[in-house]
């Protein structure tokens, strides 16, 4: 693996496979009654997040403190950006405080790559434009991997035989981008579901156009929220119509088929494309993943930023 974390391609499948082994131990970590290990004891990493977020950047200033790391959150807001300083001397100035990692959020595809030919320091891609979002995948390979019991790791197996359905607005969605990468690199089939007016304009996946032609043959039902914030036109033409064709209604839960895990990056809009309470699914794994969003992103920080020793791990330190 290479010093940075920017999407599923430059991971690779045996960096993939790797960060879920080691996802594993800091599972096992997360389990301890005092859930800290002094394995990045010493680094800092930045948050810089352009964007809003919630589950990404508190799973990532989570993860990094329960490895001992000292973290800066960066406040767009409240920064030299709004007095015309540029992001390059923004990140700079940051960089020359000591920073060992950038963990960056931009509104603008590409942005962590040019951030990287800035900084010697590491770089993770916590969501770019609408282009990738490597940790939200790791974290949804990782869900899957344990709801399952399919044990990918760096010595075999794989997902071959699951058929996912990713639901929703693939077109603005750098989930449904990233996800479906790792999914196939692990040996998943994923059918998109969606309109033509939510896909982006060139792809190879296949399309059906209705989630009632899918739902009774998956193994993987993966919702995606409309990104209206993103949108600068309307490209359906009611949230009600788009219910009805590409919603989980009660009538389509019903029809799931109890191994069928259902799962969403969030924020979750209730009523559009989730029209039942989650946690009445059996098959619902929308809490695991924020859960194992700690998991993997601690992964990734120990990963690049760790001696490369799981030794470190052993040992609990106090807060």
């Amino acid at each position: 693996m290479s010093r940075s974390l920017l999407s599923i391609a430059e991971l690779g499948e045996t960096g993939l496979r790797r960060l879920l082994d080691i996802s594993d131990h800091m599972a096992e970590v997360n389990r301890r009654p005092n859930p800290k290990v002094p394995a990045l004891r010493g680094k800092t990493v930045c948050n810089v997040f352009f964007e809003d977020s919630t589950r990404t950047r508190l799973s990532f200033e989570t993860a990094a403190k329960r490895l001992s790391a000292d973290t800066m959150n960066f406040s767009v807001s409240q920064s030299s950006l709004n007095k015309g300083e540029s992001l390059r001397d923004t990140v700079e100035t940051i960089a020359a405080m000591g920073v060992d990692a950038f963990v960056i959020r931009h509104g603008s595809s590409g942005a962590p790559w040019q951030l990287g030919e800035w900084t010697s320091a590491s770089v993770i891609n916590a969501g770019d434009g609408w282009h990738a979002h490597p940790t939200q995948a790791l974290l949804d390979m990782y869900t899957v991997r344990t709801a399952l019991n399919r044990p990918v790791s760096v010595d075999g197996g794989s997902f071959d035989g699951l058929r996912v359905a990713m639901v929703g607005d693939i077109k603005h969605s750098r989930v449904a981008r990233s996800t479906t990468e790792a999914f196939k690199l692990l040996g998943a089939d994923v059918t998109w579901v969606s309109p033509k007016t939510l896909l982006p304009p060139t792809h190879d996946e296949n399309v059906v156009a209705n989630l009632d032609q899918v739902i009774d043959d998956i193994d993987i039902l993966y919702l995606l929220r409309m990104q209206n914030e993103r949108m600068s036109e309307a490209l359906v033409p009611h949230l009600r119509e788009y219910t009805a064709r590409f919603g989980l209604t009660p009538e389509r839960a019903a029809r799931l088929g109890q191994h069928v895990l259902v799962m969403h990056p969030g924020p979750m809009n209730r009523g559009v494309e989730m029209a039942v309470d989650p946690g009445e699914l059996p098959g619902s794994v929308i809490n695991q993943q924020v859960t194992n969003g700690i998991n993997v992103r601690m992964a990734v920080l120990f990963e690049l930023l760790g001696s490369g020793s799981e030794n470190s791990l052993t040992g609990n330190t106090e807060s």
